[in-house]
C-alpha cells in the first residue's frame, strides 16, 4: 500500500466487548470508527484502493456524487486533502446552490468538506438519479476536466476489496457478523471475508428491496441475510425512541452511535436478542462504521422538529 500519505497511516481496529445477555450471547463491537480521526470506519476501508488507484493513474482530481450531510462526501474531501487531490462533490439539491455562504454555516458536512478544498456542484433531484449514467458523467468531464470517478457511498470492487480487510485471523469465533448497509459494499466485502459457519446480516438503512441485487454483484457467498425492519421509515429518519436508545447506549458503554446507520444497527440487534432470534451461546459481532461527523447536523434537524438531540 502507498505511504506518500498521511491517509495511509491507519490506527488498528479492535473489538470492544459490549454485554452479555441471557441464554449466553455476547455482543462486541468492532471499532472501525477509531481508523482515522477524519476518514473513519467503512469510508476509509472503501477509499483506501479507489485512491491508491487514482495516483496510479495520475489523476489530480477525485468526483463523486452525495447528500448534503454525506459521511461518504465529507471523507472523500478530507481523503483527496491527504493524498493531494483536488475533490469535486455533485450534491443532490440543487435549492442549496443560491447562497453557498449561508449553506456552509447551516451544514457542518459541507463545511468541512469545503475547508478541505471540495468544490461543489449542486443539481436537481431528478439530475442526480442520472449520477451512474456515462452520458452525464461525460457531461461532468466536459465542465471540470479529467478526473477519477467514485460512485455514491463509495462502492465498487475496489471498495469492496478494502472492506474485506476489516474481518482478520482474530474475528473466526463470532457466530454473526452484523453491519449497516448503505450502498452494499461493506456488506459485500463481509461476506467475502467470512469463515465457514459465520453469518453475515445486513441492516439496512433506506427502505426497499434493490439491495440485494448490489450485494450479489459483489459478493461470493451465499451466508447472508438483510434485517428489513429497522430502518425507522427510511433513510436519515429517527424517532425519539431511536435516539432516547443512542443516547442510552454512549451512557452505559462509552461508545458513540450515529442516527442514520450503527444506530439502527445496533438497536436492531437487542430487539432481536430480546426477541430470541439468536441461539444460546451466539458470539456476535457489530461493525462501527464510523459515521458520527453527521451528528451536528442531525442535531440541527431535530431541534427543528422539536426532537430530543443526539449527546454528542
Amino acid at each position: 500500500m502507498p505511504n506518500h500519505s498521511p491517509l495511509f497511516t491507519e490506527n488498528s481496529s479492535k473489538n470492544q466487548f459490549v454485554d452479555e445477555f441471557p441464554n449466553g450471547i455476547s455482543l462486541y463491537i468492532k471499532r472501525e470508527d477509531l481508523l482515522h480521526s477524519e476518514v473513519s470506519g467503512n469510508k476509509f476501508r472503501k477509499l483506501k484502493y479507489n485512491i491508491a488507484e487514482a495516483l496510479d493513474q495520475k489523476m489530480e482530481t477525485l468526483l463523486t456524487f452525495g447528500g448534503a450531510f454525506s459521511n461518504h462526501i465529507s471523507a472523500t474531501a478530507a481523503a483527496g486533502k491527504l493524498a493531494g487531490l483536488k475533490t469535486i462533490g455533485i450534491i443532490r439539491g440543487e435549492e442549496l446552490a443560491g447562497n453557498l455562504k449561508s449553506t456552509l454555516n447551516q451544514n457542518p458536512t459541507l463545511q468541512f468538506a469545503n475547508s478541505c478544498g471540495m468544490r461543489f456542484k449542486f443539481i436537481s433531484r431528478s439530475d442526480y438519479r442520472n449520477k451512474g449514467d456515462q452520458g452525464f458523467l461525460d457531461k461532468l468531464k466536459e465542465e471540470f476536466g479529467a478526473f477519477y470517478y467514485i460512485p455514491e457511498g463509495g462502492t465498487n470492487h475496489l471498495a469492496v476489496k478494502g472492506c474485506q480487510e476489516i474481518l482478520n485471523k482474530n474475528d473466526t469465533e463470532f457466530n454473526f457478523i452484523a453491519v449497516s448497509a448503505g450502498t452494499g459494499g461493506t456488506i459485500s466485502g463481509l461476506i467475502n471475508a467470512s469463515c465457514q459457519g459465520q453469518e453475515i446480516l445486513g441492516f439496512p438503512a433506506l427502505k426497499g428491496d434493490f439491495l440485494a441485487a448490489e450485494i450479489k454483484k459483489f459478493s461470493f457467498q451465499d451466508n447472508w441475510k438483510l434485517i428489513l425492519n429497522y430502518h425507522f421509515g427510511g433513510y436519515a429518519k429517527v424517532d425519539s425512541e431511536l435516539i432516547n436508545f443512542i443516547n442510552n447506549f454512549k451512557d452505559k458503554y462509552q461508545i458513540q452511535l450515529d442516527p442514520v446507520y450503527t444506530g439502527k444497527l445496533v438497536f436492531g440487534i437487542f430487539e432481536l436478542i430480546k426477541k430470541g432470534y439468536f441461539p444460546s451461546g451466539s458470539k456476535i459481532l457489530a461493525i462501527h462504521t464510523g459515521g458520527v461527523q453527521g451528528i451536528p447536523g442531525m442535531n440541527r434537524f431535530l431541534k427543528k422538529k422539536k426532537l430530543p438531540l443526539i449527546d454528542f
